[in-house]
Order: structure tokens, then C-alpha cells, then sequence
């Protein structure tokens, strides 16, 4: 039967949206007649539509006088928001607003499914479903119930509230009814944000026993909310909440909790962090910090973080092409064992400021920077309770040239200028300055090879020789005291992490670069690199590798490949070939497993507070199970001790309706203030309404 396109012209209003009022409506059919009753009849293959709203039916009778409708099944009809209706048959008015639907069908957003014996329209924003079962998992024609479905014998579904309010709800896992709730209000899958409760959590520790997290949720408006959630158990009662809110130039968040419980019974206990960042005018960008907890073993028994230092910042930057500035207010506290914060510089005023210029007489780059910083303790003490501020400045010239052979000479001259108050120490005198000239200059040959697989080779010779003039002030080390000999500072004429240490003599770098990077397979880059210096520097501990005239050898390098595998390793080789410090760090995606690890070996050294080596190895993966299934493990090992330090298990479920979440994690350490402990969390979501449930789409196919 040939396909017949007829377009009718009918003034019919839709009074749910204004920018449709004026539309004609659309009518296509196999066949199209109209009876002795002035009944327009379309037939075969019909849909229908205005504006938004679409119509499928096998047949659709128009009443001119009335506007009435009457399609006849199977009815699939989308109202453009969202929203798919299926039913058997329909009486809709002239708007398609208001109406009966019967044996029907709703479809919210491609997640939520309500089948109901039938539905009313009802001013094209309210729909009542009667005798519904609700749920978001896929269901099949094969007779077998969805995981769960909440039973109803009424829902209205208000399109505008995006809301759905249910009576004489019963909520069944399978055929089994589990609890009956009178009135039940959930939010539609399209909405975004709405008052209500979300998914609820279960935790059990050795310390705290178990518990029921259940949040909820506040709006406050388009642009805050607020989530409280309860945490209750045999030994606590705690609040958590959360408050955001977005302004217009930047935005800000608070966590915390406030506790009660039988860890110390008679103490308020509880944590606050918060951070926010605000762009001001002229570039300016200001943030903050905020951290702070009642006692040092809170975050491990509950689990909140896992810092044992908390910073707490004010700062404000700017950052442009030539020019950097920065001031920043911070405060420390320690929650570390044997560690106090009245003899720790606990409040932090620091400020750097630098400043590029391109003089185009000279060529090259004139670079000036200028660096406050002053730290104080609480402390009244003599010499434990010392505070120090300083100010450092430098004024240096770049420049590089590269010759037609290929060589790359880089040149830098300049000074620095330090300036230091230091009291509270009788040993020290309190004022101290100096000015510090240095020059550089470095050769480096980059040298590139073309392999005829594609691949490409690049070796890099590089020389550095260094000199900065003068002696070092008689002033304590209060910010040098860990020195990270790498990559990074191999070519630097300090190699101290902060100005109030800086390297003196003549010193001379080489180090040699090769990489090779194959499109088709295997990439690596290998780096070796040592100093020489006139004279030894005792501010560098033994472990650092930079102490004596002539450094450790520096030894890193990194492979992967295009099948997921990825290794990194750094070392440091004495004269005798003893290894100080190393570190080696890898991954591997393979299939539906993927590894993660970590080796780090530190040798003992008490100019470092570390008595004792440290060795520990840690390593996380998870896999696959199937395509709802996926299991992770972690572990982390003191190989020194031959002990764990923590270790965990998880387990996951998704599907389409529901996600579950299992974990199992043990903690072995222990201190005068903490013990171990096991901490076992489940976490359930029903998709469709949950605010836990992501972007994250699953899709099941019926008989599999």
C-alpha cells in the first residue's frame, strides 16, 4: 500500500507550552478518509505530531467538533522531554494534554520504566498511573521479574516538578515484598538536583562496630546545597555534611563532621576541610585552604583522610606571560607521633614575586625575582622555639645559542642577594646578608637518528660548568633539610629545595640523554648524570647523594609500550656501587586486569630522622569479572619489618538498575594513639534515582 503525506492545518492550542500554541499539527498515514460523522480516520503506519509531542499508532481517529482523539495500538508517544509513553489504546483531546491511556507503559529518560493497568493525562504536565510497578531494570517478555520494583497503586508524575509521588508504595526484590511505605516522593531521572535522601551505606570497623550512613540532600537554591548525613553505630553519632555554593567568579566547598562516641566519651570530636578559589579583577586569582581535626587519631579510626600533616592556606596570585606574583598566609599542625606542633613553625607568611624582560640590544632574557618568606613557633623556649624570616633576591641573564653544527651552548649570568633575621636562638646572631654572583655556562649535542621502521632515536651529551662566589652564612638549615637528587636539578647551581641553602665553588654536570620513541611499539628514555664540586657541602646528608666533591651516580629511566605496560625507575649508585635510594614505579593494563605498583627503598640515615631503612612495596590492581562484575585488591608491604601496613579487597556490581559496592580494608600499624583496625563498608544504588549513580550507561539484552 503506497505511503500517503498529508498535512493538516488545525488551530489547536497547547497550553503546557506557549511556543507551540501557534503550530499546526502533523498527521502521516498509509490511508487517510473521513466518515459520515466527520471523523477524520488515519490508518497503517500512522504518527502524528506537534511541536514536541509524536504520536506512532496503527490508527488514529480526529472529532473536527470536539478535537478529540482516539488512537488505537500499539501507541508509542513522545512528549520531546524525555519521556516515552507505550499503551494499547487512548483517548486524548485536541492538545494531547489531557486523556486515557490504557494497558500503558512510561519511560522516563531511557532509565525509569512505570507499567500501569492505565494513565491519565491531565493538563499535559500530570500523569496518573494506576496499579504501577516501577523500576529502572530492563525487563523481558520471558516471564521473569526485574531485580527490584516498587508497586504502587497510584504515581503521579508531575513533568514540571520533575517529580514522582507514589501511594501505597511497597518496595519488592523480586517477587518479595521487603517494606510498605504509605507516601514515597522520588525525584525523576531527569531531574538534577532535589530534596530527598540518597544512597544509604553500611559501615563496620573493629573500633566504631556497625553503622548506617543515610544522606541527604538540601537545595538552597540554583547555586548551593547542602548534604547532611547521619552516621550512627553502637559506639558514635556523628553528623557529616557537606556545603557547596558557585558564584559567579569562583566557588566553595566545606566538608566535615561533628561526633560523639565511645572512643573518648567525654570529647566533642570532628573534622572541617574547605577550599574554595575566586578569579578578581586585573588576573588575580584568590583561594584558600581550611584543615583542621579535634585529635590526631580521628581520620584513621573514621576514615576521612588519610593526611597526618593538615595545611591550612590564604593566597593570592597572579600569573602572566612575563610575570609571576604570589603571597600566601598558611598554618600547619601535625598530627604525626613524637612530632609537636609548639616546636614546629606552624604559621607561614611566604611571597615570591619574578619578572621577565627580552632587551632587544642585548638579545636573550633578563629575569628578576625577589622571595619573602618568614616562619614562626609558638614556642617561648630558647634556641627550639626559633623563628626565622628572610628575603632573597636574584638578577640573572640567559641566553642560547645554537651553532650550524648542532652544538647548544646555553650562558647565564647573574647574583642573588639574601637577607636573614633569625630569633629566638641565642647561638645565632640575629641578623645575617649576603651577595652571591654566579655564572654558568652549558653544552649540550642532541644527536637524531631515524630508524627505517618509523622509530626515531635521540642520545643528548650535556656538559654544565657552574660557580657561585662566596661563603655560606652561619645560619641554622631550617627548610633544606630533604634534598631529591634527580632529573630535575641535575643542571641547577643549587640544588637545594629552598634559597636559605645554596651551593658554593665551582661545580661541574654530565649527563647523557637518549630516548627512542617507536609509533608501532616500544618508547624509552634512559638519563645518567653526576656533579663534581671543588669542595664538599656538609649541608648535603649521606643518603642525598650529592655529599663529597663528586655526587652519586644518577641512574632513571622509563619504558612502555602501546599494550598498557609502563615502568619508571630512578636510583642513586655510590663509588662502591651501594644504592642509597631507589624508587620503581609500573603499570600494566592487560586485558580486563589492571596493575598498579610502587618499590621504594630509602637507606637509613639520622641527619633524615630515619633511623632505620625504610623498603615497601605497594601494589593495587583490579579485574574484570564480567560485565557487571569487577573485583580490586591493594596491599601495602614493609619489607624492612617484614609486615603489612594495609591491605584491602573490593568487589562491585553494576547493572543497569542497581550498583553494589563491597570493600574489606585492614589497617596492621600501629601507635600510642591508634590501633589496628578492619574497616568493611556496602554501599547500594538504585539507578534511575540515585545521585551516586555518574554518567555511566549499562545496557542488558533480554535472554542473556
Amino acid at each position: 500500500m503506497r505511503r500517503l503525506l498529508l498535512t493538516l492545518l488545525v488551530a489547536l492550542g497547547l497550553p503546557a507550552a506557549a511556543q507551540d500554541s501557534e503550530r499546526p499539527a502533523v498527521l502521516v498515514a498509509d490511508d487517510l478518509f473521513i466518515t459520515r460523522d466527520r471523523e477524520l480516520v488515519a490508518q497503517g503506519n500512522v504518527e502524528a505530531f506537534q511541536g514536541t509531542t509524536r504520536i506512532r499508532a496503527s490508527a488514529i481517529r480526529y472529532n473536527d467538533e470536539t478535537g478529540a482523539l482516539v488512537i488505537e495500538g500499539p501507541i508509542v508517544l513522545n512528549d520531546g522531554d524525555g519521556t516515552v509513553i507505550l499503551a494499547d489504546a487512548a483517548e486524548l483531546d485536541q492538545g494531547l494534554q489531557n486523556g486515557l491511556l490504557r494497558g500503558a507503559r512510561m519511560v522516563l529518560n531511557q532509565q525509569v520504566q512505570m507499567a500501569a493497568v492505565q494513565i491519565d493525562r491531565v493538563e499535559g504536565r500530570y500523569s496518573q498511573l494506576y496499579k504501577t510497578a516501577v523500576t529502572s531494570c530492563k525487563t523481558c517478555n520471558d516471564g521473569e521479574l526485574p531485580l527490584w520494583q516498587i508497586r504502587a497503586r497510584r504515581v503521579v508524575h508531575d513533568t514540571e516538578a520533575q517529580q514522582l509521588y507514589f501511594d501505597d508504595a511497597t518496595f519488592h526484590i523480586r517477587s518479595v515484598p521487603v517494606f510498605y511505605l504509605p507516601r514515597l516522593r522520588l525525584p525523576d531521572p531527569t531531574l538534577d538536583r532535589a530534596d530527598g535522601f540518597l544512597a544509604p551505606s553500611i559501615r563496620t570497623t573493629s573500633l566504631l562496630g556497625t553503622g548506617l550512613k543515610l544522606p541527604y540532600f538540601i537545595t538552597l537554591g540554583e547555586s548551593r546545597d547542602l548534604t547532611l548525613t547521619p552516621y550512627l553505630s553502637s559506639s558514635t553519632r556523628t553528623l557529616e555534611f557537606r556545603y557547596r555554593q558557585a558564584f559567579t567568579n569562583g566557588d566553595i566547598e566545606f566538608d566535615g563532621a561533628y561526633t560523639r562516641d565511645d572512643q573518648l566519651p567525654d570529647e566533642t570530636r570532628g573534622y572541617l576541610f574547605g577550599e574554595g578559589s575566586f578569579e578578581l579583577e586585573r588576573g588575580y586569582k584568590l583561594s584558600f585552604t581550611i584543615e583542621a581535626v579535634s585529635d590526631s587519631s580521628y581520620f584513621t579510626e573514621y576514615g576521612y583522610s588519610d593526611e597526618d600533616r593538615l595545611r591550612s592556606d590564604l593566597t593570592l596570585s597572579r600569573a602572566r606571560r612575563d610575570s609571576f606574583v604570589r603571597t600566601s598566609l598558611y598554618n600547619f599542625e601535625t598530627l604525626r607521633p613524637g612530632e609537636l606542633n609548639s616546636t614546629l613553625p606552624t604559621v607561614v607568611i611566604d611571597g615570591e614575586f619574578e619578572r621577565r624582560f627580552f632587551p632587544k640590544a642585548w638579545g636573550g632574557e633578563l629575569r628578576f625575582g625577589l622571595e619573602a618568606h618568614s616562619h614562626w613557633r609558638s614556642s617561648d623556649v630558647d634556641v627550639i622555639g626559633r623563628d626565622v624570616s628572610r628575603i632573597n633576591g636574584s638578577l640573572k641573564y640567559l641566553r642560547r645559542f645554537t651553532h650550524r653544527s648542532g652544538l647548544v651552548t646555553d650562558a647565564q649570568v647573574g647574583t642573588t642577594f639574601n637577607f636573614f633575621d633569625i630569633t629566638q636562638d641565642d647561638t645565632f646572631a640575629q641578623n645575617h646578608s649576603d651577595i652571591a654572583p654566579f655564572a654558568a655556562v652549558g653544552l649540550s649535542y642532541p644527536m637524531a637518528r631515524r630508524e627505517a621502521g618509523g622509530a626515531s632515536q635521540v642520545l643528548t651529551p650535556v656538559v654544565q660548568l657552574g660557580w657561585t662566589d662566596g661563603s655560606r652564612l652561619d645560619i641554622p638549615n631550617e627548610e633544606s633539610t630533604r634534598v631529591e637528587f634527580d632529573q630535575g636539578n641535575i643542571l641547577s647551581l643549587s640544588r637545594f629545595p629552598r634559597p636559605d641553602r645554596r651551593e658554593r665553588g665551582a661545580t661541574a654536570a654530565v649527563a647523557v640523554n637518549w630516548s627512542r620513541f617507536d609509533p608501532n611499539g616500544w618508547d624509552t628514555y634512559v638519563a645518567v648524570g653526576q656533579v663534581f664540586r671543588s669542595i664538599s657541602d656538609p649541608a648535603f646528608t649521606d643518603t642525598s647523594g650529592l655529599s663529597g666533591v663528586r655526587s652519586d651516580v644518577l641512574l632513571a629511566g622509563q619504558i612502555k609500550n602501546n599494550a598498557g605496560l609502563s615502568l619508571t625507575a630512578r636510583t642513586l649508585v655510590d663509588s662502591d656501587f651501594g644504592i642509597s635510594k631507589a624508587e620503581l614505579r609500573g603499570g600494566w593494563s592487560f586485558g580486563k586486569t589492571t596493575v598498579e605498583g610502587t618499590y621504594v627503598w630509602l637507606e637509613a640515615d639520622t641527619a633524615e630522622d630515619r633511623i632505620e631503612a625504610i623498603s615497601e612495596v605497594s601494589i593495587d590492581g583490579s579485574y574484570d569479572i564480567n560485565k557487571q562484575w569487577s573485583a580490586s585488591a591493594d596491599v601495602r608491604y614493609d619489607v624492612q619489618n617484614s609486615t603489612a601496613a594495609t591491605a584491602g579487597l573490593g568487589l562491585t556490581y553494576n547493572n543497569e538498575c542497581v550498583s553494589v559496592d563491597l570493600s574489606v580494608r585492614r589497617r596492621y600499624t600501629s601507635s600510642t594513639s591508634v590501633e589496628p583496625s578492619t574497616d568493611i563498608g556496602f554501599n547500594i544504588g538504585l539507578r534511575g534515582f540515585s545521585a551516586s549513580n555518574g554518567t555511566e550507561r549499562y545496557e542488558r539484552s533480554c535472554g542473556k
